[in-house]
């Protein structure tokens, strides 16, 4: 969808743009449509074939595994801080790098590793998916906040208010799952923040992820990765899935 007050060569530019992360992503463009709006939008529908001996599925997390995540958060708040026309240039920035880099290369890295699940990082913030593995997983999680890695000037603006809605959808949904007596609100906000094109959730068996981690360093990702939490046996009668650990 594209405006006709615009000059076109900025539609030519989305397309361009687009047309690069189809090609890096190993895919190949077949066909689209324009639509005259008010507000630009571009995406993409993408279908395939899966080798099943490749799935990683979001379920299947083991006590004693760590959990990996390869972006750094807070997308959702930096977009919200752009649109009220308050975000700084480098948080801009790495919101648009942290967007704009692909799955591909976390995932190549992880290749031949003990995989137990995996998740991609959404919609549902960091917490949502979590919770969502620890469920299907029938497991429990300790989630180490100050381990997460943030895009600059992040939890700055959730202490200014600048939240998205969804943040807060997905609190209403999931939070009574979250045990988060350690941490302030800001910090909840954060891990609640819906993401655009965020970064993979990996759980692993702990004796791998010395590994993981050197694979992922040698990847030379355009994103931050660090190890952001345990997985541990859930506990009878327990109805929570996740820890905030400050």
């Amino acid at each position: 969808c594209f405006p006709n007050c615009l000059d076109p060569s900025i539609l030519g530019d989305i397309m361009a743009g687009g047309a690069s992360k189809v090609k890096e992503a190993g895919a190949v463009l077949v066909g689209g449509h324009s639509v005259q709006d008010d507000d630009p939008k571009y995406g993409l529908c993408v279908s395939g074939f899966v080798e099943t001996d490749k799935i990683l599925r979001n379920y299947g997390a083991k006590p004693g595994d760590v959990l990996i995540l390869t972006k750094q958060i807070g997308s959702g708040i930096i977009n919200t801080a752009i649109k009220a026309e308050m975000c700084s240039e480098e948080a801009e920035q790495e919101a648009c790098d942290v967007m704009k880099s692909l799955n591909k290369k976390a995932k190549e890295a992880m290749e031949g590793l003990c995989v137990h699940a995996c998740t991609d990082i959404t919609g549902f913030g960091l917490l949502g998916h979590g919770i969502e593995m620890a469920q299907a997983s029938q497991v429990f999680v300790d989630l180490y906040v100050k381990k997460v890695p943030v895009i600059t000037d992040a939890l700055s603006y959730a202490e200014m208010g600048l939240v998205p809605a969804g943040s807060y959808n997905n609190r209403e949904y999931t939070g009574h799952l979250v045990d988060r007596a350690q941490v302030a609100d800001v910090y909840y906000d954060l891990l609640y923040d819906p993401q655009s094109s965020g970064g993979l959730l990996f759980s692993i068996p702990q004796e791998q992820a010395d590994l993981a981690m050197q694979r992922l360093k040698e990847a030379e990702l355009d994103t931050k990765t660090a190890i952001i939490g345990e997985v541990r046996e859930l506990g009878a009668g327990e109805e929570k899935r996740i820890a905030l650990i400050d």
